[in-house]
């Protein structure tokens, strides 16, 4: 059984969902992808580990890097599952471009090369957002692309973060926007 709570966030509120193990899903209202996992069977219910949640996004969004990770359960196929556990341990405050993650991939996975659009699709697909960082993979050429929520609530995570964002750009056209 899967269930729901919200949060009101400074870039809009933010649905949580999570099951007895830990945190499922983590989606901005509106996103591209919205809920995809959560069961059609579901109860809005107040449990710990959304008390766990609204603490470290509090913390998050206060500008500070939090110093625990509430419980997650990441529910996907093993690439995807491998590919999101690389998200984790991007750095607070930096960014890998997906050429980069397909590459950590590749070597992951023991294979020579790893396609960026199949690695790509994986980071799209992540519902567990900002725990699991994907805001943080950009584009080879610094383009700020790729981001479910949004590109705008992508590039106000980074800022938030301290990014240097002077290497990075908001695309004016384009598929990922």
């Amino acid at each position: 059984m899967q269930y729901t709570a919200k949060y009101q966030s400074p870039v809009g509120e933010i649905l949580l969902a999570a099951d007895e193990i830990g945190l499922t899903g983590l989606w901005f209202d509106g996103e591209k992808f919205y809920a995809d996992s959560l069961d059609p069977e579901h109860e809005e219910k107040e449990l710990p580990v959304f008390e766990a949640v609204r603490k470290w996004l509090d913390i998050y969004f206060s500008g500070k890097e939090p110093d625990f990770m509430p419980p997650v359960h990441m529910i996907g196929s093993p690439f995807r599952l491998s590919v999101w556990e690389l998200l984790r341990q991007i750095p607070y405050g930096e960014t890998v471009t997906y050429g980069e993650l397909a590459k950590m991939v590749a070597e992951k996975r023991g294979l020579s090369r790893m396609s960026a659009q199949a690695v790509g699709g994986a980071v799209g697909h992540n519902e567990i957002s900002i725990i699991v960082p994907c805001h943080r993979v950009v584009g080879s050429d610094g383009s700020l692309t790729g981001y479910a929520g949004g590109v705008d609530k992508k590039e106000r995570l980074l800022t938030l973060e301290g990014v240097d964002m002077k290497k990075l750009f908001v695309p004016t056209k384009g598929t990922a926007l």
